[in-house]
């Protein structure tokens, strides 16, 4: 684990990003960024009142939080040209100058319209707002991906099993947004992954498993029968992906099961990237390899969003929010590079 979270990290140190941190008087976030800033992971933008922030890393004796750029959305300079930049986004749901002013008070909403304005290249929050407020701005402003519909979240898989995935390595989406993908969704599901895998987990070569409770046929279902179309929509949007599906997940990940199951496959016995057909499957499958495998489950990692923003748990630790951090400075370094 400590060596995938350490390649992370010295990627984001070699690109430093431009992370917007909405959050900025919540503690764990404000201890996380002190160290963020202390190792030169990111630069930071904290969003909040000056005077209250700088209080707080005082009594808690971070003494790095200086070296963050700080902006109360109220006040700021920028203001009014996002509120403008707000409501021509909008409109066409018919908002009006006075809504945007309004919206572009709220911290969560400043990120995003940072980032859309060019000022911010990600933005992470959740220690304090429900994935459901973090999400929203993020797709009113940012909106999604060029050729996607849908967002999802991957989840890293740090397991004890070497023999599996990337020395162990293995990224499964969809695990937190979209409950019942449509076949088109799943093939987006499937791509997005792939990307993250590349961007975060460093495989280079992604071998993409369409997992199903039948392997190439074996069994007759009208939800298997997604899966195989979801494969075939996901190789016209990704020709050069390694991708095969519909797989059971043992001959996804054993070379011996694969050989008498799917003879031929590119991917079933190598897959280091699992797309569960169903949000259902994806989040009961990661819980148990967590639990009862003692993984490490690094997550979930939002995307299909243009620009990444991503979505702490509520119960998230420091660590998890440093680690959080440079993982969305991972993915603003490779979407500037799509």
């Amino acid at each position: 684990m400590l060596n995938l979270i350490n390649q992370i990290v010295a990627r984001a140190k070699a690109d430093r990003q431009r992370i917007v941190l909405p959050e900025g008087t919540e503690e764990r976030t404000l201890k996380a960024a002190n160290q963020i800033l202390t190792d030169e992971v990111a630069d930071l933008i904290l969003l909040g009142k000056p005077a209250e922030i700088n209080e707080l890393a005082v009594k808690w004796g971070l003494g790095n939080i200086g070296k963050a750029t700080i902006i109360d959305p109220e006040t700021s300079s920028k203001h009014e040209e996002y509120a403008q930049l707000l409501c021509e986004l909008r409109k066409k749901k018919g908002m009006t100058i006075e809504e945007a002013r309004k919206l572009t008070d709220d911290p969560l909403y400043f990120g995003c319209l940072m980032i859309k304005n060019g000022d911010a290249d990600g933005q992470l929050a959740g220690a304090r707002n429900t994935t459901g407020n973090v999400l929203r701005p993020a797709l009113q402003i940012i909106k999604t991906a060029p050729g996607i519909t849908c967002v999802s979240g991957a989840m890293l898989l740090l397991t004890h099993a070497p023999e599996c995935g990337k020395n162990g390595i293995l990224v499964m989406g969809d695990v937190a947004v979209t409950p019942v993908p449509d076949a088109n969704q799943l093939a987006q599901i499937a791509v997005c992954t792939a990307q993250t895998a590349k961007a975060v987990a460093g495989i280079e070569n992604p071998k993409v498993a369409m997992l199903s409770f039948s392997t190439k046929g074996s069994a007759s279902h009208e939800v298997v029968d997604k899966v195989v179309e979801a494969t075939k929509i996901a190789h016209e949007m990704a020709p050069t992906l390694d991708l095969d599906g519909e797989l059971q997940a043992d001959a996804a990940l054993v070379p011996e099961v694969a050989a008498g199951k799917a003879p031929g496959s590119h991917v079933a016995g190598q897959a280091n990237v699992l797309i569960a057909p169903s949000l259902e499957v994806g989040n009961i499958s990661y819980k148990l390899v967590q639990r009862l495998g003692h993984a490490n489950a690094i997550g979930p990692i939002l995307q299909g969003i243009a620009r990444p923003v991503n979505d702490l748990s509520r119960g998230c630790s420091i660590e998890d929010v440093y680690h959080m951090i440079a993982i969305t400075a991972n993915q603003a370094i490779a979407a500037k590079k799509n």
